[in-house]
């Protein structure tokens, strides 16, 4: 009874669920610039601090330590697949494909080092990324199938009470979910869900699904932070010209002196 008692005192104790600022159409208000401030881009999983690809980067290129973003800090990989994360961690130096400036894939867009916008309407949020200047448009009206595989997928959304439900399929096989090698197949289905914890925070979490790479489905979570510095904005950070040489420089016609 007692015990019952001082449970009942720390529920009443607890602040009440913070409510967003609503839009014209009575939903949570998510707009504006956010940021993980983590290391799941190098690693979604718990790691140490490690050296870089070359000994002459010291510091600079050093692999910050980080807790991890997934439950329970395990990836239940298929027995090849475990094997192929390790080949990928192998060669992870030239082989992720951050390297080459492709599209980072969700849910990697949402925690890499650059921030992103999120501007709402009834119809559609657009979600717009700092890095490589990537976009996606979440779909808020009636589900529909995707047209086609891509990098960042296909996005249909819904609300449920103060948390922003988008569904992502269509999703191609050529992104990775951090520079540590943990991949996926073309079966990737994502479920994330974004909940304002406050007025300059966000709760993100993003279910994962790919039954080509996984034995069950496993989550992130991790909080985002709004930018609140004076005119925050979102710069240009095309990378594509910073690896032409690194892509294509192997292929320039070589002349005689």
């Amino acid at each position: 009874m007692f015990a019952a008692v001082i449970l009942a005192a720390t529920a009443s104790a607890q602040p009440p669920s913070y409510k967003a600022p609503r839009t014209a159409d009575g939903k949570p208000n998510l707009s504006g610039i956010w940021q993980a401030l983590n290391t799941a881009n190098w690693d979604i999983q718990g790691h140490a601090a490690a050296a870089g690809p070359l000994p002459q980067m010291g510091a600079i290129g050093a692999i910050p330590p980080g807790l991890g973003v997934v439950e329970g800090d395990e990836l239940p990989y298929l027995p090849e697949a475990a094997a192929k994360k390790k080949e990928n961690l192998a060669n992870r130096w030239t082989a992720d494909p951050e390297l080459k400036c492709y599209l980072p894939g969700v849910p990697r867009a949402t925690y890499m080092p650059f921030p992103f916008q999120i501007v709402q309407s009834a119809k559609t949020i657009l979600f717009s990324y700092e890095y490589a200047s990537a976009v996606r448009t979440v779909n808020m009206e009636t589900a529909k199938e995707a047209p086609i595989d891509s990098w960042m997928g296909w996005s249909n959304g819904h609300w449920e009470g103060e948390t922003l439900v988008v569904d992502v399929t269509g999703l191609n096989d050529q992104t990775w979910f951090d520079r540590a090698g943990n991949f996926h197949s073309d079966a990737l289905h994502v479920v994330e869900r974004y909940t304002a914890r406050g007025p300059e925070s966000l709760n993100y979490e993003a279910l994962i699904e790919d039954p080509k790479v996984f034995s069950r489905p496993w989550k992130m979570r991790m909080v985002l932070y709004r930018h609140e510095e004076p005119n925050a904005q979102l710069l240009e950070f095309k990378c594509v010209e910073f690896v032409e040489e690194l892509m294509y420089g192997p292929l320039r016609k070589k002349t005689g002196k």
